[in-house]
Order: C-alpha cells, then structure tokens, then sequence
C-alpha cells in the first residue's frame, strides 16, 4: 500500500470522527430552540471584579443598575488597581445603597489571582443567588437579570449565559475572536444540554453561594491563576444542577481584543485550564481539537498529492456541510450569521492559533490574570 493510500484511509478516519462529534455532541443545541422563563424576583447578588476598570466601569455599571429587577445588590471588588478604578466604585457606591465595596489590598501569597479577590466578594454578599459578569460587560437588555434568575430551580443552582463580543466592521481579528466565542459556547452548551457540563464563562454566569462554599470555593484550584469560572464549573457542575440560558435578552456583550497580540495572550490564559478538566472532557474535547487538525493537514497534504480526488472532494464536503449546518444554527441563535460564510477561514485561522497557544504555553506559564 503506498503512502498517499494510508493518509487517505487515515483520513477516513479523521472525517468519520468529526461527522460523529458534531452529529452526536454538536447538533443537539444547535437544532434546540432557546426558553424563555421568568419568575418571581428572587434576592441576587451581582458580583463584579475589576482590576484597572475606571473607565468600563464609569460606562457599563449604570447598565447594570437600571435592570428591572426588584431586588438585587452590586459587589464591587477592586483587585489591587493602580488607575482610579476605586475612586469611581467608591463615587457609584456613595450614590446607590445597593452597592456594597470591597477593596483588595496586594497580597504577597495570591498576587495576580482573581479567584482571591473573587472569594473575598462572595464572602461580603449578602444573597444566596450569585451573578457574575466583568467590568467590561454590557447586559443586552434591561431584562438581562430576570432571564438568568428564571433558570434558577431547586434542582438548578447553576446557570451558563453567553459572553458575546461586540462586533468591529472591517476586522478579521473581529470575526476571528466572535467565531472562537461562538465555538467555544457551541461546545459548553452542547455538553450541558446532554447533562455533562464542564465550563462557563465569567462574562456571564450565576450559582448559589451555598454550592461555593459546600465545594470549598477555588480551593482546589487556588495556585492557578485562571480558572476561577471553567475549572470550577468543572469540578462542581452535573446533570442535574446545571441549566443554560441563550435567550438574546440573557447576554452579555464585551469590547473585544484589538490586537492579534493582546488576544493571544488573553487565550493563553484560558487554555492553560484545559489540563485540569475531568479525563472524559479532555479526551473529547482533545479528539474534537486534533481531527479539526489533522482534517486540514490530511486534507490539503492529500489535494496537494492529487490523491483521487473525486473521493477526496466528497468526504470534504461531507464534514463541511454537516459543519456550516451545526454552526449556522448556532451563530443563528446567538446572533453571530455574519460568520457562517467565513467558517472554513476562520476555522482554519483559529486551530492554527490554538497550535501556536498549546506551544508557547509549554515553554512558559501565564503569570497572572491581568
């Protein structure tokens, strides 16, 4: 058997796994229509931690205190910023009796750790129920509370939101950083929804207090610097405490990167967590992530060789339809269309990126959170 025939079976292969992955784990939030329930207000605390924010806080947090919600407070926790992020938290907190401060000094033992500060303004809040969003976050209505709350049950103390980015014309970093963010949400949203949880997102999020601490809080997990929402919504979350909300009134939206370089270095972060998650979500997500790999390797390795390219051009078509359909209804839920055309571009961008990440971050460890 000649070389070209073992990659083209090897190929095969390779497509048979993401035909399966995105039809098995993929489809079923992509075909899942989004619910809308809303309940009596119960008590929340919003929990907000910034570190060098002055300005996204001056911006967003009148956004937040205009929800329409009844009964609700704002935790403000300034990690050790050295611009005027305290200043401006103390001017909002002398102007609303629903905020409460909690200014964290630098701290030899958790410099750079988010999860400290974190703790320290969950321990202050007074409400059982737990929101948490970033500085730079904008609620996508002034409904965004009411939509997270009504997925609150006495059998659900967690909730996923989406993080949505804002989107910039003219940008391919843009588009590249909102199609990251719709994947990654396909994938936490998928596994959620077949009752195997393994991640959020702290742009948009809410658990009870009372799951925090029965789990000792970031204990677990305090050395390392990220992590503070996907590695404990992956030690904590299960199929029957978790539910997920995707309603467009339920999100949040940032300022995204604006240079290849900042993103680069704000995705070193993330990935760095993703050897801490349970072995089964490391192994299907580690599948998911070296067949997208070795589909494009394969793949044009294949076409560059003309290898039977009637067979060839089949199977590619194959994953890519089953693909566009997965993520065209996804991007279609989550208000992403614009990409579903650029799905192959981006896609082939982005694995290429997380290669390049995977490499850096064996030769040197994210120091710190901010």
């Amino acid at each position: 058997m000649t070389l070209p025939s073992i990659l083209f079976y090897i190929f095969i292969g390779v497509v048979s796994i993401q035909v399966f992955y995105y039809l098995s784990f993929l489809f079923s939030f992509a075909i899942k229509r989004a619910e809308t329930r809303l309940k009596k207000n119960i008590p929340i605390s919003i929990i907000i931690c910034a570190k060098n924010e002055a300005e996204n806080l001056k911006k967003n947090l009148p956004l937040i205190l205009d929800q329409e919600y009844s009964n609700f407070e704002i935790v403000l926790v300034n990690d050790s910023s050295s611009d005027d992020t305290l200043k401006i938290m103390k001017e909002f907190e002398a102007k609303n009796d629903n905020i409460q401060l909690v200014d964290v000094k630098t701290n030899e033992t958790f410099w750079g750790n988010k999860k400290y500060a974190l703790t320290l303004g969950i321990k202050v809040s007074k409400h059982d129920f737990l929101v948490f969003t970033d500085a730079d976050c904008v609620p996508n209505s002034n409904k965004w509370l009411e939509h997270i709350n009504g997925n609150f049950s006495n059998e659900k103390s967690i909730v996923l939101g989406y993080g949505a980015y804002a989107k910039k014309k003219f940008s391919l970093l843009n588009k590249l950083i909102r199609f990251e963010t719709a994947m990654t949400a396909l994938q936490y949203f998928s596994y959620a929804s077949l009752g195997s949880p393994y991640m959020g997102v702290g742009r948009n999020m809410a658990y009870r207090k009372d799951l925090f601490f029965n789990n000792s809080g970031f204990n677990n997990h305090m050395s390392i610097k990220s992590g503070d929402d996907d590695l404990f919504i992956n030690e904590v979350a299960d199929k029957t405490n978790t539910s997920i909300t995707y309603t467009k009134d339920s999100f949040t939206t940032s300022e995204p990167k604006t240079s290849i370089k900042t993103w680069i270095l704000q995705k070193r972060r993330h990935i760095s967590t993703a050897k801490f998650y349970k072995l089964k979500h490391k192994f299907f997500l580690g599948l998911f992530y070296i067949s997208q790999l070795l589909f494009w390797t394969l793949g044009l390795l294949l076409i560059l060789l003309g290898y039977d390219w009637q067979w060839l051009v089949a199977l590619i078509a194959l994953r890519f339809v089953i693909q566009l359909l997965c993520f065209g209804f996804t991007a279609k839920k989550l208000g992403e269309v614009d990409l579903i055309i650029l799905t192959p571009i981006l896609e082939l961008f982005l694995i290429t990126t997380q290669l390049s990440i995977f490499i850096a971050n064996l030769i040197s460890k994210p120091k710190h959170w901010k």
